[in-house]
Formats: structure tokens, C-alpha cells, sequence
């Protein structure tokens, strides 16, 4: 009879360490995920307040004309 109940006991025991073992699993996977998620955002705001933080430039006026190439023995003339 004391075996019978060792058995049962050790079943249960089992059962239970497999759900927290799963839950376990889920627990540190949602940590992962967060602290990816917080990092993303982090990123964000950084960048955010660098743009907040500088002066926005006017656009300079430019020509219609695309941008040529003027080689550099042209220039020292």
C-alpha cells in the first residue's frame, strides 16, 4: 500500500513539474519578447527626441538640373 501511494505521488509530482516547466517556457519566451519590444522602442524615442532636439534646416533652393560630375584637375585651373 506504500508503494501504491510512492506511485501516486510521484505521478502527480511529474504532472506538476511539467506544467510549471511549460509555464516556465512561456514566462522566459514573454521576457524575450518584451525586452525585444522595449529595446525597439527605446530606439524610437532616442531617435525621436534627436530629430525634436535639432533645428529643422529649410530646404535649400536647388536648380532643376541634376547634380553633374566636375572633375578636379577642371577646379585647380
Amino acid at each position: 500500500m506504500l508503494f501504491g501511494v510512492a506511485v501516486v505521488a510521484a505521478g502527480v509530482a511529474m504532472v506538476r513539474t511539467r506544467r510549471i516547466s511549460k509555464r516556465l517556457d512561456r514566462l522566459r519566451e514573454s521576457y524575450w519578447d518584451l525586452r525585444y519590444e522595449f529595446g525597439q522602442l527605446q530606439a524610437r524615442v532616442t531617435r525621436l527626441e534627436a530629430d525634436r532636439a535639432e533645428p529643422e534646416k529649410p530646404a535649400s533652393p536647388r536648380s532643376g538640373g541634376a547634380d553633374t560630375f566636375v572633375p578636379l584637375s577642371s577646379l585647380k585651373r
